[in-house]
């Protein structure tokens, strides 16, 4: 019997990309990964302000990790990938607000502690409270919760806790807090003579001075006296002590009683400053507070702005809700107390109130790099001393 063996059949070869097509699903396929990334594991992020000096400095490059507290997912999902607010230097808006979704959080490995250097968005950006904030905040713009503007602080006080500050220093359910290594504050030095400021400050790793002479008072002296205003640390200010030419370093505070203006919640029956605040009393999902005159206006812009209520009002020291006046409140979800490190130079909760829960972006883990705005020479350019540097 004859055997017919089938013809082979002809393999049909796959048609060879484009250059084109090539660097197009490159490129997809990196924007899709590092948004991903960024979404799920961690954020890159550089210090604009001085508000948390002289534990971050600007120009300080730094990672943020979202799986610390667990990640949100998107509330708006028309956006340009790899943005935030707009496109990449430009003022046109990277984001379209036609499709809200709701928000949720994945499951963390942590809590948010007190003492945490915490990435938030900017609660105060929603469309209902930008305008009241703008003498602290100027150009302030409502955007959706997840695109508002990210801040930086550090968390002094959890769901639940009870703050104060008492001339400088911040106290929680009564304890004093301990303070952060590099924690930096307002002093005014005295010196006997004008001094080489780039010798003895920038020496000393302080950039922010000035020239001052002026009667303090019973704080500092009973007589004009020529100094230094600097914003530094604790330990920066025991070197400087040992000058021969500085007679003396005292911490510049305002008294208590002394009412400072723009700061939260703005109520007739408070006479806080930023040495002098509280008690408050941070709210905590579940529990509930009687909405005296203070406590609305304590808590009355979380009720209509952040905790998913709606037909709320404000008006006359009492909040109302369908036109009935709400004699007590149960909060639906955590808040925090932020602060700067560099408390007399840092707008935070003290100006703009509570961060709620579903507004923590994540921790700040450390710095990747570190430039330097203002170098005094080339060579100093980047800070090596502060490249890999844990956050803490």
């Amino acid at each position: 019997m004859a055997v017919i063996e089938a013809a082979p059949r002809s393999k049909k070869e796959p048609k060879k990309k484009s250059v084109f097509r090539e660097w197009f699903d490159s490129i997809l396929f990196a924007v899709t990964a590092a948004t991903i990334i960024r979404w799920l594991f961690f954020s890159a992020f550089v210090i604009p302000t001085p508000s948390m000096e002289n534990s971050l400095l600007v120009g300080d490059y730094l990672f943020v990790s979202r799986l610390h507290y667990g990640t949100t997912t998107p509330v708006t999902p028309l956006q340009v990938p790899l943005t935030h607010q707009t496109v990449w230097g430009t003022q046109i808006p990277s984001y379209l607000d036609w499709i809200q979704l709701p928000q949720f959080r994945l499951p963390g490995f942590s809590d948010v502690k007190n003492g945490d250097v915490v990435v938030c968005n900017l609660p105060v950006e929603h469309p209902g409270a930008y305008q009241k904030y703008s003498n602290v905040l100027p150009d302030l713009h409502p955007h959706p919760v997840d695109l508002r503007s990210n801040y930086i602080k550090r968390c002094v006080a959890i769901a639940g806790d009870r703050l104060e500050v008492k001339a400088g220093q911040v106290f929680v359910n009564g304890n004093p807090m301990q303070n952060p290594p590099r924690l930096q504050n307002e002093y005014f030095v005295s010196t006997t003579t004008q001094v080489n400021e780039e010798n003895i400050f920038h020496k000393n790793g302080v950039t922010d001075y000035a020239q001052f002479t002026e009667t303090f008072g019973d704080s500092i002296s009973a007589n004009d006296q020529f100094g230094y205003i600097v914003k530094t640390t604790a330990d920066i200010v025991t070197k400087l002590k040992t000058y021969d030419f500085v007679q003396r370093v005292d911490p510049i505070l305002l008294d208590k009683g002394l009412k400072e203006p723009f700061l939260f919640p703005g109520s007739d029956r408070t006479n806080w400053n930023k040495d002098n605040y509280g008690p408050i009393l941070i709210p905590k999902k579940g529990m509930t507070v009687k909405l005296d005159e203070i406590n609305s206006a304590l808590y009355g812009e979380i009720i209509r702005n952040y905790d998913g209520n709606e037909r709320v009002i404000i008006e006359n020291g009492r909040v109302l809700q369908d036109g009935k006046v709400l004699e007590s409140y149960t909060f639906k979800q955590d808040y925090y107390f932020m602060m700067g490190d560099n408390r007399h130079d840092s707008a935070d909760s003290r100006y703009w109130g509570f961060v709620p829960k579903d507004h923590i972006v994540g921790k700040a883990a450390f710095v990747w790099m570190s430039i330097d705005p203002n170098p005094t020479s080339f060579l100093r350019k980047i800070r090596w001393d502060r490249v890999f540097r844990i956050i803490g």
